[in-house]
């Protein structure tokens, strides 16, 4: 066996830290959603910080335009689960770390039981409905969320809802972002971006996550922290609370994915919710009602006695699509092709 205060001597050392400060780290439970360019390199220095327990959820598999930023896997993953190759190569990399797979989606129905053991959540997610679900559970919980984002050139950071010595909370992502769900700013695949800046963002929520347990006071509890790495600029923003109140969990969006969807059909009644362009160049079948349409088209839908499936190129606006459905008709089947088209085999 290693020796532990060999293992971790050069932070240990540091000032302020010492021996206590490991002891915390060994304790602590951390957990990752989101296996992609920022859960990598998260995972691989929290592990390598002696982090007692790390859980790891995703439900995605890797696919080729993964690896340029995505460190943890190599071409030999392709089309395997994220998490059984996370966990197996992370458990290489220090065997003393509790190592923790969550092959699952995370949705409205297991994210309160998921996160209660585990005393702090990263959030390395790519879209909206995930991160605003992840941020709701920990201001219902009580628990700390860390908070990244990328686009492009761009990349954010903060840690939301940590309790202040007063007993009040620090803002979350709503008080930041409070009509987030409405945008529509393109993922990683569509508006592109920089591996190193992954990396970056990643390691830096890792950071926040130590600091957290061992120097809580200089986190970036009711701050933003914003990095452009084409100019090397970094600025940090104060934050502030608002009026807004989480009462409950928004019912995540029931997705299915192409292969199931070509094995089942027949049973689905399936709209396209792109433009008349986009449906004439390529789809895959199904009734073209473009999104903002829809609402111009709800006896169509209300006649359905199939399940609905809707899709889009990304999974976006066919996600949108399932919301304002479920509102007009809550007891609807309806489900979103997961990460639309872009994704599919050709």
């Amino acid at each position: 066996m290693s020796d532990p205060l060999e293992r971790y001597h050069c932070q240990i050392a540091l000032p302020g830290f010492g021996i206590s400060s490991q002891e915390l780290l060994k304790n602590t439970k951390i957990l990752i959603v989101g296996m992609g360019g920022l859960g990598c390199p998260s995972a691989q220095y929290l592990v390598s910080s002696g982090i007692g327990t790390i859980g790891l959820a995703d439900d995605d598999t890797v696919s080729e335009s993964n690896l340029h930023r995505q460190i943890l896997y190599a071409p030999e993953d392709i089309g395997k689960s994220k998490v059984d190759i996370a966990t197996k190569k992370l458990k290489q990399q220090n065997p003393s770390v509790r190592i923790i797979p969550f092959n699952f989606r995370v949705t409205s129905d297991n994210v309160m039981d998921l996160i209660s053991d585990f005393d702090l959540i990263i959030e390395g997610t790519d879209n909206f409905e995930t991160k605003c679900l992840l941020n709701d559970a920990c201001v219902l919980s009580g628990k700390p969320l860390v908070y990244g984002a990328i686009y492009q050139y761009e990349g954010q950071v903060s840690i939301w809802n940590v309790k202040q010595k007063e007993g009040n909370f620090s803002p979350n992502y709503r008080d930041v972002f409070p009509h987030v769900e409405n945008a529509q700013v393109p993922n990683c695949a569509e508006g592109g971006v920089i591996p190193t800046l992954a990396g970056i963002v990643g390691c830096m929520q890792a950071n926040e996550a130590i600091k957290y347990f061992t120097n809580p006071e200089d986190s970036l509890a009711g701050k933003l922290w914003m990095m452009n790495v084409l100019n090397g600029r970094t600025q940090i923003i104060k934050l502030r609370k608002t009026s807004v109140q989480i009462t409950g969990l928004t019912q995540t969006v029931l997705v299915i994915t192409f292969e199931k969807l070509m094995q089942e059909k027949g049973n689905f009644k399936i709209i396209d919710v792109r433009t008349p362009e986009e449906h004439q160049h390529f789809n895959i079948g199904g009734t073209n009602i473009p999104l903002e349409a829809l609402q111009d088209h709800l006896g169509y839908i209300s006649s359905c006695s199939r399940p609905v499936l809707v899709y889009c190129q990304s999974g976006k606006r066919s996600a949108e699509a399932v919301r304002k459905i479920k509102k007009v008709f809550p007891e609807k089947e309806v489900f979103s092709l997961k990460d639309g088209l872009h994704k599919i085999p050709l």
